[in-house]
């Protein structure tokens, strides 16, 4: 690391500190859009000099909301492929939610922040941070909960746009788009949207690698070039049947092939002179999802509130690599075809009833119910002179490959149990009790089934010292859910020596007990907030690599259960408006997190960190809004501190390091409130490294045989985004 580098980190780091006891320091007089409660109101009003497009506009300027370069909420990236990302169901929620009229949207790819740049700032009434706890509000655990509160009635309707421009690094240029129709009549409230999204990538990787001898080995440069653009669109619709009913309904459909061509050249520095062979990678990708969801509220005269829900969505992924030997006539040998393809679809019906229950309190009781199934397939051709070649295999010879064509099913019980306790008006009391039940079973190459259950209570104490001071303290079982894919064979994307990643059938769920410390503190006269916050988790049968060996003439490792251990850490952060220095509209924001872990590694058995777990990260940025040209810019920049990030498998270790990355942008709105934004993202080289050294035979054996160096980037992207309202 440079000495420049270095230099940068500590100047930064005292800056977050200086800044942090600066504003501890200024507990004085209250904050106006304070109440009693802690709840915090930013009328529609407070945002009008900012002349606000979208109610994400609106959000970016809330100080411990939005981020320093804004921008969220466009477009709908999906869900992972090959079982979701580990996160089925609804569960209760963490850290900040989004809710819209107190109401959460009842879908999990399209979500109500999803909808933040789609809903007009003429339609926002006000917007209120509830740091609090309530059983009127739809989300449980969060942290704070964002409510955007929408005008009773509208007097027109409206249609935003938004049209952009991406020119990335290689002067590729994609351009994409949305409209958005959003609106009410009589009861019935809707949005509608369509969201064309370029996500093209161009990635250049450099590799140099020497033999265990420290001999020089090889070279490779690689170009993935990924062409895609994500088409969305959605519908979101509410309607109040009643002042004691309502319901409310969304869909969404999005298709986000991702077809990559790969050029890899790798130079031979074993041979004098040096030969450099050339490789080239097809791999079409089809990826498309849909979901519909919706819920019914009923309010009783008692006071007493029903609401069912349900969630249907099915996620589609299919991607075909084939890989060739390119030679210098300009003839070319396939040497591998992998075919992956993976369907996952997922239910959901959740039902609850929420009541007083005495002065002060109230309980909501319910269950939810899920089914989740993954149906996976892969299949793998090699040239072997010993089999017969397959056209189904892309005409290579097939391939035997463990747990490669699998359904795996579960089917998920949780009855839950909620109380809420406003013991005061300082002091509120949030506990919950779930009792989960899941069947997971697996067929096709492995048939088993399995049943678990699970205990998991949290209790969430909040103290208001002053109406800007809160204290917060939360113990919580938190169990994981399993990802699908570690389940079934699937595609190595990480390392060109290796085909295929090994399933594991025998994966039990990791849980853990949180420890949570958090104080906030809200500035007076709107200057800010800032936030501490300190943790301890300790896991059980926490999932990392294992060895799964079946013959010593291969080994294969695969996701398992090694264990209990231990992470632990604090973090800083603050978003303060300047108006110490005469400049109220500049909002500079900070965090700085500090974190640790230990566990035994399961191939060497000393006490390591987590798979992959930091050290920490520094976050440094600013938006400056100059109402009097109707401009705004700002900048963020973020940097990992590199140390010890490492990856651990049954032949290999891969150590983790990389440059800061910084973000960028400028704004303006011109008379008729069209707004004009230029973004530099990467604005850096970004450039991230992995060191990987391989072992002869297992790691624990100590036989050095390469190490290899890679780094790689995306590069710069520059962007023009132009969006109005009609």
């Amino acid at each position: 690391m440079s000495s420049k580098t270095l230099s940068l980190r500590v100047l930064a780091s005292r800056v977050v500190t200086i800044t942090f006891l600066f504003t501890v320091a200024q507990i004085a007089s209250a904050q106006d859009n304070v109440g009693e409660d802690s709840t915090v109101v930013y009328p529609a009003s407070y945002f009008a000099e900012f002349n606000p497009v979208t109610a994400q506009d609106m959000l970016d300027r809330i100080p411990g909301v939005g981020s320093a370069t804004g921008g969220g909420g466009r477009g709908f990236g999906g869900s992972r492929q090959g079982g979701g990302n580990g996160g089925r169901g609804l569960g209760s929620g963490s850290g900040s939610q989004i809710i819209i009229n107190g109401k959460r949207t009842a879908g999990k790819n399209n979500q109500t922040s999803g909808q933040m740049a789609r809903i007009t700032a003429e339609q926002v009434d006000y917007i209120e941070i509830i740091r609090g706890t309530s059983g009127e509000l739809d989300v449980r655990g969060s942290s704070q909960v964002v409510n955007v509160v929408l005008f009773e009635e509208l007097s027109s309707n409206s249609l935003s746009f938004e049209a952009n421009m991406d020119r990335y690094l290689d002067h590729d240029t994609q351009p994409g788009g949305s409209l958005a129709y959003s609106g009410q009549t009589g009861g019935l409230d809707y949005v509608l949207s369509a969201v064309a999204e370029p996500r093209y990538d161009h990635r250049v990787s450099k590799e140099s690698s020497i033999l265990g001898d420290f001999s020089l080995n090889d070279e490779v440069r690689e170009e993935r070039i990924r062409e895609q653009t994500s088409y969305d669109l959605s519908v979101n619709l509410g309607y109040e049947i009643s002042p004691k009913s309502s319901a409310r309904f969304n869909a969404l459909y999005s298709q986000n092939d991702n077809p990559t061509d790969v050029l890899r050249y790798t130079t031979n520095l074993r041979v004098s002179p040096s030969a450099t062979a050339i490789e080239r990678e097809e791999i079409p990708g089809e990826r498309d999802n849909w979901e519909i969801g919706g819920d019914y509220e009923y309010v009783a005269d008692s006071g007493g509130r029903f609401k069912i829900l349900f969630i249907s969505n099915r996620n589609d992924g299919a991607s075909t690599r084939e890989r060739f030997d390119v030679f210098a006539d300009g003839s070319e040998s396939k040497d591998i075809f992998l075919d992956l393809a993976s369907t996952t679809t997922e239910r959901i019906v959740r039902a609850s009833f929420t009541m007083g229950f005495l002065q002060g309190q109230d309980i909501e009781f319910g269950a939810e119910r899920a089914e989740t199934t993954l149906d996976s397939s892969l299949s793998l051709g090699l040239p072997d002179d010993t089999g017969i070649p397959s056209p189904d295999f892309g005409g290579l010879v097939p391939q035997s490959v463990s747990n490669a064509n699998s359904t795996v099913e579960e089917i998920r019980l949780e009855p839950f149990i909620i109380h809420n306790w406003i013991i005061n008006s300082r002091m509120s009391l949030e506990s919950t009790l779930l009792y989960e039940l899941s069947e997971i079973s697996q067929t096709g190459d492995v048939n088993r089934k399995r049943d678990f259950d699970f205990l998991k209570p949290k209790v969430d104490f909040r103290y208001n010292l002053t109406p800007q001071l809160q204290l917060r303290g939360s113990i919580e079982k938190v169990v994981q859910q399993l990802r699908f894919s570690d389940f079934v064979a699937a595609n190595d994307d990480q390392d060109n020596d290796s085909n295929t990643l090994a399933g594991n059938e025998n994966l039990r769920q990791e849980w853990l007990w949180k420890y949570d410390f958090n104080a906030e503190y809200r500035l007076p006269n709107d200057i800010g907030v800032v936030d501490a916050n300190i943790f301890y988790h300790r896991h059980h049968d926490r999932i990392e690599r294992i060895d799964v060996t079946t013959s010593e003439d291969s080994l294969q490792s695969a996701n398992g259960n090694i264990g209990e251990g231990d992470m632990y850490g604090m973090s800083l952060s603050g978003s303060i408006r300047m108006r110490m220095f005469d400049m109220p509209n500049l909002l500079v924001t900070s965090r700085l997190s500090v974190t640790d872990s230990n566990i035994t590694d399961p191939f060497q058995g000393f006490e390591r960190r987590f798979r992959r777990f930091g050290r920490g990260r520094l976050n440094l940025g600013f938006r400056h809004d100059v109402p009097k040209w109707n401009m705004n810019y700002g900048l963020e920049w973020s940097n990992r501190f590199d140390s010890n990030e490492k990856i651990y498998e049954i032949d290999d270790i891969e150590s983790y390091l990389g440059e800061p990355n910084t973000n960028a942008f400028v704004q303006f709105v011109d008379f008729r409130g069209i707004t004009y934004r230029f973004d530099a993202r990467n604005a850096t080289s970004n450039l991230q490294c992995r060191e990987r050294r391989r072992y002869i035979g297992r790691v624990s054996a100590g036989i050095l045989e390469e190490i290899e160096n890679q780094c790689a980037t995306s590069g710069r992207v520059v962007s023009l985004k132009i969006n109005g309202t009609f």
